[in-house]
């Protein structure tokens, strides 16, 4: 395993890209499950894709509830390996484990006694479609636990500036994923043909083998501030800390998902060619946000620990220079989604003429706000790292919010049609890159961006 990385010293730029490139990757693989399961059940047809693309929205849901223990997990390790205080380090992380597996347990009783009045939401009309999301949606609840725990593990590893051995253990999951799907969608070497219920199965059993190989890990390397043991007291003051830092994320993250949710119900009344579009679409365009987001995490520890051992300055130049891969981010994504949508998109459905004109129309116009989401998703890593968790909470919430009046408004028949929808989305990413950008230059001038706060008094 490797060496913790100490990020309060040495060459700011190496010490982010050694940070931020197995976060990356770590969260490029985390998408690609839901990408792989994508391409493969595209060649089922758009009904399968509908169906996937709906009972999805629950799991993506329940990462509000992973975001409480991820995020206060991932700022308060990090602070607390820049204090070199590892006996807090231990706490928090068992902390967050524990409020993770108790919301997993009860959000996957949800997912599975409810999941006809959940899908019923969607209005989809389809009653093959909609046995298919609600077989799917059961599944995955089942393996929730799983699905949960993986990001708490990955947020302790990259708030201690470990982040190669998330990377490797969910590598890991990637690889069986990617032998699985086939084999259970298709039935291939002799498996049953499950379709849907197959890519649910190759998901659920991937996880699994991820969370294994953390646990054994742990066992063996017997890391210091890891928790070996689960079923022990709770930190309550150390849980209340992460609590109160991650619940503003998690509310960002509930209410993102339920305008999404809209969004998709409006989508929805234009039948299951434009679902099956904004669902293929958004794992494209994971290539912007995902990087973005791995870069963000990154910011995100990088300032927490310096933070913590008060080196202003570092962080400071470490903003500059994430802004900076932001924008080359952002820059690289629009000219792939503008220029070449056609091609990436008609990687995950092929025979469909109709899907595939609006998959490219959607990935044009969603192109444009590339930058400004990219920008956006970064300097809320700056705020997360300060423990500043409600500032980019409330824009993003605000704004997303708008994307609803928005599509209702320019989808009309008589305006821009589903294409409304896409615009709705696009300039309220531009919106949020502004406002964010604004809030980080006035908060630095008025030299507020480092007034203490309650979780640095304790």
């Amino acid at each position: 395993m490797e060496k913790k990385l100490d990020l309060t010293q040495g060459n700011i730029l190496s010490k982010l890209l050694i940070l931020a490139l197995p976060i990356m990757g770590t969260a490029f693989i985390q998408t690609a499950y839901s990408m792989i399961d994508m391409m493969w059940i595209g060649r089922l047809g758009s009904d399968e894709v509908a169906a996937v693309g709906t009972a999805g929205f629950f799991p993506w849901l329940g990462m509000a509830f992973v975001m409480i223990s991820k995020i206060g997990a991932e700022i308060k390790v990090a602070q607390s390996m820049g204090e070199k205080n590892f006996d807090k380090v231990r706490k928090f992380a068992l902390g967050a484990i524990q409020i993770n597996l108790v919301c997993a347990f009860l959000y996957g009783i949800v997912l599975v006694f409810f999941n006809k009045p959940l899908i019923a939401f969607f209005n989809l009309g389809d009653e093959n479609i909609i046995n298919m999301a609600q077989t799917y949606l059961v599944v995955i609840g089942l393996g929730l636990v799983f699905t949960f725990i993986n990001p708490v593990f990955t947020a302790i590893f990259n708030g201690s500036g470990e982040s190669k051995t998330p990377f490797i253990m969910n590598s890991i999951g990637l690889v069986i994923n990617i032998i699985l799907d086939p084999l259970l969608i298709f039935g291939y070497l002799g498996f049953p043909a499950m379709g849907v219920l197959g890519a649910a199965i190759a998901t659920v059993s991937s996880q699994f083998i991820v969370t294994l190989c953390f646990i054994i890990l742990n066992i063996k390397k017997k890391q210091a501030y890891f928790p070996m043991k689960i079923l022990v007291a709770p930190p309550m003051e150390e849980i209340k800390i992460v609590g109160k830092i991650g619940f503003p994320v998690a509310i960002q993250s509930g209410l993102f998902t339920m305008i999404s949710m809209v969004i998709g119900r409006i989508i929805a009344e234009w039948g299951p060619v434009p679902i099956a579009v904004q669902k293929v679409g958004s794992q494209i365009e994971a290539i912007s946000w995902m990087t973005a987001g791995g870069l963000s995490t990154a910011l995100g520890a990088f300032v927490g620990q310096n933070y913590g051992a008060l080196k202003y300055e570092r962080i400071e130049e470490s903003v500059k220079i994430s802004i900076g891969l932001a924008i080359l981010t952002g820059t690289f994504a629009s000219i792939l989604l503008i220029f070449f949508g056609g091609p990436i998109f008609s990687l995950f459905i092929t025979d469909e003429p109709e899907t595939l004109r609006q998959g490219i129309d959607y990935l044009v116009i969603l192109g444009y706000s590339q930058i400004f989401m990219c920008v956006e998703i970064t300097i809320s890593g700056l705020f997360n790292g300060l423990g500043k968790t409600k500032i980019p909470a409330l824009v993003n919430s605000v704004l997303s919010a708008l994307r609803i009046p928005l599509a209702y408004a320019l989808s009309r028949p008589e305006m821009l049609g589903i294409d409304g929808v896409w615009w709705a989305i696009t300039i309220t990413s531009v919106f949020k890159g502004v406002v964010m950008s604004g809030i980080y230059v006035k908060m630095k001038s008025s030299q507020t961006l480092y007034e203490l706060q309650y979780i640095d008094k304790v």
